[in-house]
């Protein structure tokens, strides 16, 4: 872990200054939404494009529809949250090295 945010500003603001493989975004940010984090992260042409996974406390199966349209690599309930389940939805993706920045309410 390299870092942790708790606003979409500070996440992009990190994200650029510590450039991290991995970035896990809290759904529910608190009275912002972690699933517009991930957007603006994932925006074409940003050259520093984490592989982002959404983290949440609700069952996928209450959000699967989110996730399916959204720009994320992955999902995991925050109870399954651990490197092992990071590294199979990560797989054999591109990694450089940067760590992991978690965003998530306070």
């Amino acid at each position: 872990m390299v870092g942790a945010a708790c606003t979409s500003a500070e996440a992009v603001e990190l994200v650029a200054k510590l450039r991290p493989d991995v970035v896990l975004i809290d759904l529910m940010l608190g009275d912002e939404s972690g699933l517009d984090l991930a957007r603006l992260l994932a925006q074409p042409g940003c050259a520093v494009a984490p592989i982002v996974i959404l983290i949440s406390a609700c069952p996928k199966v209450d959000v699967a529809e989110l996730i399916s349209t959204s720009p994320v690599a992955g999902f995991l309930t925050k109870s399954d949250v651990s490197a092992d389940a990071i590294r199979r939805i990560v797989g054999d993706g591109p990694m450089r090295g940067g760590g992991s920045l978690a965003v998530k309410s306070r």
